[in-house]
């Protein structure tokens, strides 16, 4: 063909300039901080207002300012030592290792914060690399930091998530070599002047840790034991009887977990009565608390019938009885005794379908020899618990009559 093929025309677009990426120059934005610092002679009212006036690019460069709050400069990557540049004395590694001389710092990072919350990521990046780098301070070092980070938490540092500070902690050489558990012990002994343990507890908790600080201790000494000794001695003995009596719930619950699935099963009875020993023995379970737990366990497996009382009362009254050799089993004294009347008591006070079972299932525990007459009369006469109380000894009292007539033939 003659014709000649057809050709593409229009403009050329050029590159416009916005698209070019600007080459990384931290160590120039570096120095101008440090100078800031050392034109304001580290008064840090005065570095944060110059700051905030600056036109530096915080967006950019957020790792390095933070850098240069912590160790006066940058440093090299992957290391705590300083890189080339300036360097100003007034970061918080070289400050005393103490509150008041920490806390300035503190709030000058909130204020920073508050003009740019964009910032807290790289807060968190860098104190996730220097908790995790913990081995290359000095001990003095690691003191000022968990100082730091203690009135960080008390002062609430913008957007500062708990889990930033205790999840890197848990490297194993670090823990392995002790510096965690003398870390975590500032820190909870500096976060405590200002809070109460329930704060550091919901702190903890937050942090996703509170279920297992042991995790902060050297597997040699990693036991209940171990937690005790050790924070008793730091001085923090409510941080010790908060463990003492999580561990002891715990104890608690999987006793009755194992429990409720022998009763469900009808396991023998022998069987699980060695096994309530056993995990008494082995928990240092008060026998007190042991009863109650016996008498949850067995209520809550009776096959409720709807709103049919009298089945109700029926399927009580044989679980009672099915049961009642473990019961006798564990009521050693009068006082236990007297602790399971008080828990049928309560149970019979906050259940409507057993509010008119009291009687019978007393005088169901006194017949399996459970009960002894001696207590069923202190508890009538003397007892202590006011839940349903004026009701119930009016329906025991044909009861008791008869317990003290027979008493008065014998």
């Amino acid at each position: 063909s003659s014709k000649e093929k057809p050709t593409l025309g229009g403009t050329r677009i050029k590159t416009r300039k916005r698209n070019i990426a600007a080459p990384l120059d931290p160590s120039a934005f570096a120095d101008a901080v440090v100078q800031i610092y050392l034109d304001n002679a580290g008064d840090l009212e005065l570095v944060a207002r110059s700051i905030e006036s600056s036109d530096l690019n915080f967006s950019r460069y957020g790792d390095t300012f933070f850098e240069v709050v912590f160790a006066g400069g940058r440093t090299q990557p992957g290391t705590l030592k300083p890189d080339e540049g300036e360097r100003h004395p007034y970061s918080i590694i070289e400050c005393e290792a103490k509150r008041d001389a920490i806390l300035p710092s503190v709030i000058y990072i909130q204020k920073i914060l508050r003009r740019r919350p964009f910032l807290i990521k790289n807060l968190e990046n860098v104190m996730r690399r220097l908790l995790q780098s913990l081995e290359l301070f000095e001990e003095n070092e690691r003191k000022k930091l968990a100082i730091f980070t203690a009135l960080a938490f008390s002062q609430k540092l913008s957007g500062l998530p708990p889990e930033t500070v205790f999840q890197p902690l848990l490297k194993d050489n670090l823990v392995a070599k002790g510096l965690v558990l003398s870390f975590i012990t500032d820190f909870f002994k500096d976060y405590l002047v200002d809070n109460s343990l329930d704060d550091l507890i919901s702190l903890l908790k937050r942090g996703k840790i509170e279920d297992d600080l042991l995790q902060f201790f050297p597997s040699t000494k990693r036991s209940a034991e171990g937690f005790s000794e050790h924070f008793t001695k730091a001085g923090l003995v409510p941080l010790v009887e908060y463990n003492e009596k999580k561990i002891f719930e715990v104890k608690l619950k999987e006793m009755k977990s194992a429990l409720t699935t022998q009763i469900v099963e009808e396991s023998d009875m022998s069987e699980v009565i060695e096994t309530v020993k056993q995990r008494v023995k082995d928990a240092k379970l008060p026998d007190i608390e042991v009863i109650r737990i016996l008498w949850d366990v067995i209520m809550d497996a009776v096959q409720w019938s709807g709103k049919n009382q009298q089945q109700n009362a029926n399927s009580a009254l044989r679980q009672v009885k099915t049961w009642a050799k473990l019961l006798n089993s564990f009521c050693t004294s009068g006082n236990i005794e007297l602790e399971l009347i008080y828990k049928v008591q309560m149970q019979c006070y906050e259940d409507a379908k057993l509010m008119k079972l009291f009687p019978e299932i007393v005088r169901s525990l006194y017949d399996q020899d459970v009960l002894a007459e001696d207590t069923i009369l202190h508890w009538f006469r003397k007892g202590t618990n006011p839940k349903g109380r004026q009701t119930f000894v009016k329906a025991l009292e044909p009861f008791v009559n008869w317990l003290e007539e027979a008493e008065e033939e014998e």
